[in-house]
């Protein structure tokens, strides 16, 4: 029984996911940690989670030119050495899940609150980058941005890999900040691209862990693959503008409930 629950959690999530574009990471962990899922366990089944079923989009990207690769590669060489780091100090500077337990909760109330506000404000962070665009442009070419892309590829490998949330929303508005001459399109893919090592590398390091239950992991993804598709496809009649608010409110409370207690 508690497998058909867990599918019917995959299958919620996909569709969100599908419907809103929001990644399945900020919507998922909470999901399982409301069902009763140990923290570690939340977390580390979801970073394989979100490595498998996002790892199909990054093909769609490729396939039509939409990712910066150069981007992708100095974000993630700063996030996969501290995703790495990360891990090597859960496994060896504690005694055992119990022991960096609050801290998982703690990572993961912030970034749900990172990206509750980047749901919110996210049009007028777009409506200010595209201000600023033209009259920058030529600065945005001269100036190096490549020390600043590694040091928040940092921040998030960290983040991403303690609450496995923030490899889409954060990443997105970081990108949107230091690159504004990306194309919406390219944004996407390159969150993506960079998305899929950084979560498989937690992912990993969670399974070395012994932070992953493979049965969960299966019937998550039983159940959320078909849903993503319906999810797209029904997202054409569904009105986004009060969808992502709705959606926002209930990360934010989530965020401020694992945050502070």
């Amino acid at each position: 029984m508690e497998i058909f629950y867990y599918i019917l959690a995959g299958a919620s999530v996909g569709f969100a996911v599908g419907l809103t574009g929001v990644g399945g990471g900020s919507l998922m962990t909470p999901l399982l940690l409301l069902f009763g899922c140990p923290p570690h366990i939340a977390v580390g089944t979801d970073l394989l989670y979100a490595a498998i079923t996002k790892a199909g989009g990054v093909f769609s990207h490729q396939k039509h030119r939409t990712i910066s690769w150069p981007v992708v590669g100095a974000l993630a060489l700063g996030s996969i050495p501290a995703s790495l780091l990360t891990i090597l100090i859960l496994g060896v500077f504690f005694e055992g899940a119990q022991g960096y337990q609050s801290l998982i909760t703690s990572s993961l109330g912030v970034m749900l609150i990172s990206t509750s506000l980047v749901l919110i404000f996210k049009s007028q962070l777009v409506a200010w980058v595209g201000r600023q665009t033209e009259p920058q442009s030529k600065q945005n070419q001269q100036r190096n941005v490549w020390p600043i892309t590694c040091l928040m590829g940092a921040v998030m490998g960290a983040l991403v890999t303690l609450s496995s949330v923030g490899a889409g929303a954060f990443c997105t508005a970081v990108l949107l900040v230091l690159y504004p001459e990306l194309k919406a399109i390219r944004v996407v893919g390159t969150d993506l691209a960079h998305a899929v090592p950084l979560t498989l590398i937690g992912g990993l390091g969670h399974m070395l862990l012994g932070n992953v239950d493979y049965t969960l992991l299966g019937a998550l993804l039983m159940g959320s693959l078909p849903a993503i598709h319906f999810g797209t496809r029904f997202a054409k009649k569904m009105p986004e503008q009060w969808l992502r608010p709705i959606l926002a409110s209930a990360l934010m409370g989530l965020g401020i409930k694992y945050a502070i207690f």
